[in-house]
């Protein structure tokens, strides 16, 4: 009986701490939004496929492309790197949008019915600890722009 309550606990002790997974980004919902008087952009991420909307009333229908399977691949791994509970406390490293020298960014994740989200920084230039995120992310409105 003790060999068979040992065996038990180690199982049931060894998932507990496997459970403590990486974010999945398959299950996330990831919003970046930079905007100033005059410019204005939405980036929203959800399953594989990436929105790009430059229209601030939402009047016109967003563009919607399907990631690559090597784009999706750096952006699960990007994901899974951030601290989705740090994201509100995280500082930014210039203020320059203070005095309209840069849009205004800000970058959101709904993750298992929990929404994260940073303080405003200033677009291009996000905190080191989403610096690869946010900036993968953007390359997708630089696509967009090209077509």
């Amino acid at each position: 009986m003790k060999l068979f309550a040992m065996i038990f606990l180690s199982v049931f002790l060894g998932k507990s701490c496997s459970s403590q997974t990486k974010n999945d980004l398959k299950n996330a919902i990831v919003e970046y939004t930079a905007n100033t008087r005059g410019f204005y952009q939405k980036i929203t991420i959800e399953n594989q496929i990436v929105s790009v909307s430059k229209d601030r009333s939402g009047n016109e229908k967003p563009i919607a492309t399907k990631i690559s399977e090597k784009d999706w691949k750096e952006l699960v791994t990007y994901f899974e790197s951030i601290n989705l509970d740090s994201l509100a406390t995280l500082k930014a490293p210039t203020e320059k949008r203070f005095h309209d020298g840069a849009a205004i960014a800000n970058l959101k994740v709904v993750y298992k019915d929990k929404t994260y989200e940073t303080a405003a920084f200033d677009h291009g230039v996000p905190p080191a600890e989403i610096k690869k995120l946010v900036d993968k992310i953007n390359t997708f409105a630089k696509k967009n722009n090209d077509n």
